[in-house]
């Protein structure tokens, strides 16, 4: 019987250009430009994709045709003349790999930030505020209409000469499509009022586009097709924009999208994250399908595993099907599925961390440090080249198990050491709230390649100092983490409860609680939603100014959700001091340092997230014996170099500790750490 031959790798062609296969990476901004331009760093990261055998990566999320489009997160600046020559060396890289790629351009109008770059106002067709970047745009004039597709045909002009294979026209939230809503279009000229009139500017913009590069160039849109909110697109007229601009002959691809971006909320349908359903926009891009016909197909909206983007693919309801995120955690997920071996791809978990970064500098992958580092991190580890060595790893959380799956792929004998029943460290502590239970994706995989590749790990074993000696090491990494921090409190440290005591069960939720949270990222959001969904009746109190300062943009509305529908109270601005029991209650005693006053709040229980202390006894007690004395070459660190400190001629190991041994931070920085220093051993 023959194997049934994989859709996802069947090759596609449209126009003059094949691809190698059906998967994609869409336009997406890493936040990996210099100075407004895709220099090396950004080049390694699609080429990456490319070595990987992705079929098509699209570059430059929102590409920036003029100076009043400023930068919000990082955007190439397309209206620089010298932009030319880096996407040509990028686009080169990628087509020696065999990748094409093409490049999303766009104005984003009131999409911005009016205070960024040369401090330009916004346009818009209509001064209307957008809520998520709180910027007015100026109503656009005549002229400022015809700058602007001059600005459009001059930046696919740049693309062409380039030598890229296509470009993609953002049609959701930026100005192209704020033409064609209604929410945002109340012009009373050609340009508003009718959806014929609302068209005008994009097909203007098409037009003008076609008459500069000619009809061989690939051009499509990433359109809205419904943009699900009261008084915006509607599913039908999103219908007929898609087939109106589709029959015109003047584009060859949709991306669909579903939904809108003016706010965190809405940008967290578009881009859904960690709970939610997969792949919940795909029978609507297949509607869009059935109704255009006449163009290709794309659409990427959490189709993180192969089997849903297999799926999108065979029942017909895409032709080319976008995995971007999970190209973040694995560029190499086609060559994985060519060799059979898809069940090693590292898996997208959903987290949102890598879209929700962008806004803090720059993408990253929650688990794999390598991506938007390939110039000095690898994605997977060579051999050594030297003598096989022992390693030891304490714990196995994150970290620790990061460096064991290094050290074990570079061919080290490697083992284990964990004091609970099982792995995962604190990430266990995060799944134990249903909705974000997919984390474990990040201790399962790291499990199974440490397994397949002879790891010996020994669980309920609190290592001491004989137990690691005893094992001859030549490494040890101590990846112990930490504990709950209280010590901040100036009494009742002892009526505390703290985050780790309720998501791992060890503490029942109390009828009242309050939730204190000093660490502002996820662990505290995650109790409090815990606790709500208990039946515990939450306040969450924050020394803050908001809460939850460290949770992005695309993760904290399912939390607020919960808050709303739990009924969930929240105080800003008081700073825990003390705890006091009265009776069978508990008073939390806050500062308020605006105020200058003490406040109190009664409750049943007061729960605590204020980060950890290290865990770092066996670190110190090691430290003596080392070849280091635990010392790292900061610089050695930073570059990617081996580590070549040597304190103690008489050491027998060297010794390392990662993640939250260190310093309380979170599980990219946990995993990083492991990587940049196991991956030279």
């Amino acid at each position: 019987m023959l194997k049934r031959a994989d859709p996802l790798l069947d090759p596609y062609t449209f126009k003059h250009l094949t691809l190698r296969n059906r998967i994609i990476s869409t336009a997406h901004e890493p936040a990996y430009t210099e100075g407004g331009l895709p220099k090396e760093r950004y080049r390694l990261y699609h080429t990456e994709k490319a070595k990987g055998g992705i079929g098509l990566t699209m570059i430059g999320g929102s590409t920036c045709i003029a100076p009043d489009s400023p930068q919000s997160f990082g955007n190439i600046e397309l209206w620089r003349d010298e932009s030319v020559r880096w996407l040509k060396e990028l686009s080169d890289e990628s087509h020696e790999h065999g990748a094409a790629v093409m490049i999303q351009i766009t104005h984003l109008g009131r999409r911005s930030y009016w205070s960024r770059a040369n401090w330009l106002p916004l346009i818009a067709p209509s001064s209307v505020r957008e809520a998520a970047h709180r910027g007015y745009p100026k109503a656009m004039e005549d002229w400022d209409i015809a700058r602007v597709l001059k600005a459009y045909a001059d930046g696919a002009e740049k693309v062409q000469a380039a030598g890229l294979d296509g470009i993609e026209i953002t049609a959701y939230g930026h100005l192209f499509d704020q033409f064609l809503s209604p929410l945002t279009n109340k012009r009373d000229d050609e340009y508003g009022g009718s959806l014929e009139n609302r068209m005008r500017f994009g097909f203007e913009v098409l037009q003008a586009i076609r008459e500069r590069v000619g009809p061989e160039m690939i051009l499509g849109l990433r359109l809205v097709c419904d943009e699900d909110v009261k008084n915006g697109i509607s599913r039908d007229e999103g219908m007929t924009i898609a087939k109106t601009y589709t029959d015109s002959g003047l584009i060859d691809f949709i991306n669909v999208i579903r939904g809108h971006l003016d706010t965190e909320e809405g940008l967290s349908k578009v881009i859904p994250g960690m709970g939610a359903r997969s792949a919940p926009h795909l029978d609507f891009a297949g509607e869009v399908k059935a109704a255009t016909k006449k163009v290709t197909i794309m659409h990427a909206a959490r189709i993180q595993d192969v089997a849903t983007a297999r799926h999108a693919i065979e029942s017909g309801k895409l032709d080319l099907v976008g995995m971007t995120r999970a190209h973040i955690a694995d560029p190499h997920i086609v060559e994985k599925i060519r060799a059979g071996i898809e069940e090693r791809i590292r898996p997208c978990v959903g987290m949102g961390y890598c879209i929700d970064s962008i806004y803090a500098g720059e993408a990253s992958c929650v688990h794999n440090a390598a991506t938007g580092r390939e110039a000095t991190m690898p994605h997977h580890a060579s051999p050594s080249n030297g003598p096989k060595k022992k390693v030891v790893v304490v714990g196995a959380g994150p970290g620790g198990l990061e460096a064991a799956r290094v050290a074990a792929e570079r061919g080290h004998d490697v083992v284990v050491f964990e004091a609970q029943d099982q792995p995962g460290g604190q990430v266990r502590l995060t799944a134990g709230l249903q909705r974000r239970k997919e984390i474990l994706g990040i201790v399962d995989w790291r499990v199974s390649e440490c397994e397949r590749m002879g790891v010996e790990f020994r669980f309920n074993t609190w290592a001491e100092h004989d137990d690691v000696v005893s094992e001859s090491p030549d490494v040890v990494v101590v990846a112990t983490g930490g504990m709950p921090d209280f010590s901040f409190l100036e009494e009742g440290e002892d009526l505390a409860t703290s985050s780790w005591d309720i998501l791992s069960g060890a503490t029942k939720p109390a009828k009242e609680a309050i939730l204190y949270d000093d660490n502002g990222a996820h662990p505290g959001l995650t109790t409090a939603e815990f606790l709500a969904r208990s039946g515990s009746s939450v306040r969450v109190v924050t020394p803050e100014r908001t809460v939850g300062p460290e949770v992005g943009g695309t993760s904290f509305p399912p939390y607020f959700k919960a808050f709303s529908d739990y009924g969930v109270e929240v105080t800003l601005n008081l700073r825990l001091t003390g705890i006091r029991r009265v009776g069978n209650r508990l008073t939390a005693v806050f500062w308020d340092e605006y105020g200058e006053r003490e406040v109190t709040r009664e409750a049943d229980q007061v729960v605590i997230e204020n980060g950890t202390q290290p865990l770092d006894q066996l670190y110190f007690d090691l430290k003596a014996g080392s070849k280091n004395h635990g010392e790292v070459d900061l610089a050695e660190v930073m570059t990617g170099a081996p580590q070549t400190v040597e304190r103690n001629a008489e050491g027998a190991y060297t010794l390392w500790r990662v993640g939250d041994a260190v310093a309380s931070r979170n599980i990219h920085a946990a995993v990083f750490d492991a990587l940049r220093l196991v991956k030279s051993i």
